[in-house]
């Protein structure tokens, strides 16, 4: 990136955890239970970190398999899985699959993983990247839009397990950390 691409990346990562912010705290949707509302500052951030985007081309799948993903209450959802992204990220090569969901009508790309900092700095459980499809199957995969799922707020959500191929042995120190200390 250039510094001035920076620099835009920068504002719109800011304008996107502003925004989420104010809807944790007064959306009508927000995971969050009303006594956590009131008392509720803001969500915890990892420092911004261009390191952690990156171009990658997803190595699609010619015949996308069935995967079975365990979820939060010990129930099951079924995704396909659409192929994979290779990265190089500091200190190690990672493979990074990415599924659609088989049982509700969406076209994005959904990435659910772990990593190294999982229950020590960030949710224990999974973080997750969600990606609009590209037709020419270039992407953007930034590590600082990764975000915990909604059963890290609350028990009253059911949230999808990222697959053991979606465990990474690197830390991803980018994106949003552990709600609760």
């Amino acid at each position: 990136m250039t510094p001035e691409e920076e620099e835009t990346w920068r504002r719109a990562l800011s304008r996107f955890r502003e925004e989420k912010n104010k809807f944790f705290q007064t959306g009508r949707d927000s995971p969050l239970i009303l006594g956590e509302k009131d008392k509720f500052s803001g969500l915890k951030y990892f420092d911004p970190d261009p390191s952690f985007r990156f171009e990658a081309k997803l190595q699609r799948a010619s015949n996308p398999d069935a995967v079975i993903m365990a979820t939060s209450k010990g129930t099951r959802q079924l995704f396909n899985r659409m192929g994979y992204f290779d990265l190089d990220i500091p200190g190690k090569t990672v493979r990074l699959h990415a599924y659609q969901s088989a049982e509700r009508n969406d076209p994005n790309l959904f990435i659910p993983f772990r990593d190294a900092t999982s229950g020590k700095e960030t949710y224990g459980s999974a973080r997750y990247l969600d990606l609009e499809v590209e037709h020419d199957d270039e992407y953007a995969i930034d590590f600082n839009q990764a975000y915990n799922p909604y059963c890290a707020y609350s028990d009253d959500f059911v949230c999808p397990l990222p697959p053991r191929e979606n465990w990474l042995i690197v830390p991803i120190r980018a994106g949003e950390k552990k709600f609760h200390d």
